[in-house]
């Protein structure tokens, strides 16, 4: 299974003082040289901490596969199509939220979801949806014309007792399912952290995780060459 490693907050704490370190271009060579198979940022409305600049020289920098998280918006698609990252997900956007909450609704915003899709895909770039783990949202992604769709894996990662975490495990893992029946490539992310990931990276379906938080909190320890192979290894699960 593959790893892309977010970066996003070694931005955050760059931006905490509006300095010029940590650079999360250096965090994304780092991540690249010990493995991962591509680096992950989310370039938000309100540039809470991954700027434009950031990703103008990640893609001059990623060897790897570059995968541009953005809202399905004009602002974010002209950015995307100037830019040309190799991936695009598109994800849900609040104001005020600390992350991500959920799933994007294709449902409820197909016409603005295909809008993005049609877009980006003219532009070669594959695209991934942010979806919760529910086969009518995985359809309605593969009928907008996605390549991917990243299952998201949040409520798992929060859940609080042994039941509740196999219970989400298993839409997971039927999601997935579902989306490679369909032609579509399924991933996983967020909330994953060294704790809960071996049950998720044992789903034989999904092709990728995204990991951010977790890895560039144990950076901080460790390094991020270190926290990247031991996520890594953690990820190698053998049935």
């Amino acid at each position: 299974m593959r790893l892309s490693v977010n970066v996003d907050h070694v931005a955050t704490i760059r931006q905490a003082r509006m300095a010029d370190e940590p650079d999360p271009v250096w965090a994304a060579v780092l991540a690249e040289l010990a493995g991962a198979c591509g680096v992950t940022v989310h370039l938000r409305g309100d540039r809470r901490h991954i700027q434009d600049r950031d990703v103008e020289v990640l893609r001059e920098t990623v060897a790897g596969v570059l995968n541009l998280e953005m809202k399905a918006c004009e602002e974010m698609v002209a950015v995307a199509r100037r830019v040309g990252p190799d991936m695009c997900t598109l994800v849900p956007e609040g104001e005020g939220e600390l992350t991500t909450q959920g799933g994007l609704d294709v449902v409820r915003e197909e016409k603005e979801v295909r809008s993005a899709v049609d877009a980006l895909s003219a532009d070669g770039v594959d695209v991934s949806i942010f979806v919760d783990p529910d086969v009518v949202q995985v359809e309605r992604a593969k009928a907008v014309g996605a390549h991917i769709v990243e299952l998201h894996t949040g409520v798992y990662a929060e859940a609080k007792t042994p039941e509740n975490a196999e219970r989400e495990l298993e839409r997971i893992r039927v999601a997935a399912i579902a989306a490679r029946e369909m032609g579509l490539f399924p991933h996983g992310g967020h909330g994953i952290t060294y704790r809960n990931v071996q049950p998720v990276a044992a789903i034989r379906e999904l092709a990728e995780l995204s990991i951010g938080h977790s890895i560039v909190s144990r950076a901080v320890s460790v390094g991020m060459e270190l926290a990247v192979r031991e996520m890594l290894a953690l990820m190698d699960v053998v049935e």
